[in-house]
């Protein structure tokens, strides 16, 4: 019997984590083949992931330059991606997130006539400004995606009121908590010396929308946090983007207890996580991970499309404001019975079976066609 073939489209690290566990499962089912493209929209970052799962890209567009405009990036994806359409001639095309790369995809499938999965579909803010370009993406490629791999029943609801068919949605869980359980077990060295008599704060800040002012509000709470907190350690694996690491290094590269590191690969950034005692970011990822290793998490963003943490209690909103994160991270430091009550371990986020819920829903798919 022929195979269906199904390509995987992949650009960032966040995609190549929450993508990893579809494509193993998709390569182990007997009556697909599985494809890997790789945009590469974030070169290095992917690359590391890919390695980790054991993953070799079929093709990599390479398409990651200096500082690159979102228009300009845009523009050279979709030719970019219409070639390898034509050329590859796949019955499905599945993609994750929110990224250009995911919007490009789907839209370049919509021009070639080639059902689009969404993976994750439904996360929503209702407003096109936060997260920028992300909201934007999301409501784009939900326009023109066939089947909507929902992460919950939230998401789920999110799609119900944009008027998508319940048909066309599938609650999975989220892919992120399989990739996540898959690795939490090994023991990975740090890039980086830990005092275990103090209290580690991870933190990970690098949205296109906190650029400038908000930022730097962002890097003077982590150093307020620093100086009033002699038993407190900061990491800070720092985004290569020039509005983020030039900023950090002039506010808090002079603290000795505050380390600025390169990116972590995926395995360290989770050895990372599972020895904070508080993690500080504005990642989507982050937010989904970090309750079920049972660390609190404080988002350094106004408003969230994964409102389930923040409703379990595992996550807060602090948004972008020195004094609202100094306040909110304080009183985790400083209370015993609040800092349990967001580490409890709960994830709302799934079971680690998602991948196979996914790869499931397209075999019943094909076999309705037979």
């Amino acid at each position: 019997m022929d195979k269906h073939k199904i390509l995987c489209v992949v650009g960032t690290r966040p995609e190549a984590i929450k993508m990893a566990p579809v494509i193993l499962a998709l390569k182990e089912h007997p009556a697909f083949e599985c494809r890997v493209l790789a945009t590469a929209q974030h070169r290095n970052l992917l690359d590391q992931v890919l390695r980790v799962f054991g993953i070799e890209p079929d093709m990599d567009l390479d398409i990651m330059q200096p500082d690159q405009t979102l228009a300009a990036l845009t523009a050279r994806l979709l030719p970019a991606l219409d070639d390898v359409l034509q050329a590859e001639k796949p019955d499905v095309v599945l993609a994750q997130g929110d990224t250009t790369t995911v919007m490009a995809v789907a839209l370049a499938s919509f021009y070639r006539r080639i059902p689009f999965g969404h993976v994750e579909a439904g996360l929503r803010t209702w407003n096109m400004a936060y997260p920028f370009p992300e909201e934007m993406n999301r409501v784009v490629t939900g326009k023109l995606t066939k089947w909507h791999f929902a992460p919950t029943e939230s998401a789920c609801q999110n799609l119900l009121k944009e008027g998508v068919g319940e048909s066309n949605i599938f609650v999975t869980g989220n892919t992120v908590i399989d990739a996540l359980l898959s690795v939490a077990k090994r023991e990975i060295p740090l890039p980086f010396n830990l005092d275990s008599s103090k209290r580690l704060i991870l933190v990970t800040a690098h949205r296109r929308e906190n650029f400038g002012a908000p930022f730097r509000e962002i890097c003077r709470a982590i150093l307020t946090l620093a100086d009033h907190n002699k038993d407190v350690q900061v990491v800070y694996p720092v985004h290569p983007n020039p509005n983020v690491c030039e900023t950090a290094s002039q506010v808090l590269g002079n603290h000795s207890r505050i380390t600025l590191c390169e990116p972590l690969d995926y395995l360290p950034f989770v050895a990372a996580m599972k020895q904070a005692f508080l993690i500080l970011s504005d990642s989507g990822g982050v937010q989904e991970e970090a309750p079920a290793l049972g660390k609190p998490v404080l988002v350094l963003r106004n408003e969230t499309e994964r409102p389930e943490a923040v409703a379990e209690g595992v996550v807060k909103l602090v948004g972008a404001d020195c004094d609202r994160i100094v306040g909110e991270a304080q009183h985790l430091l400083d209370d015993g019975a609040a800092y349990r009550r967001m580490a409890r371990g709960v994830s709302p986020y799934g079971d680690g079976r998602a991948a196979g819920r996914i790869a499931s829903v397209l075999r019943d798919y094909f076999a309705a066609c037979v």
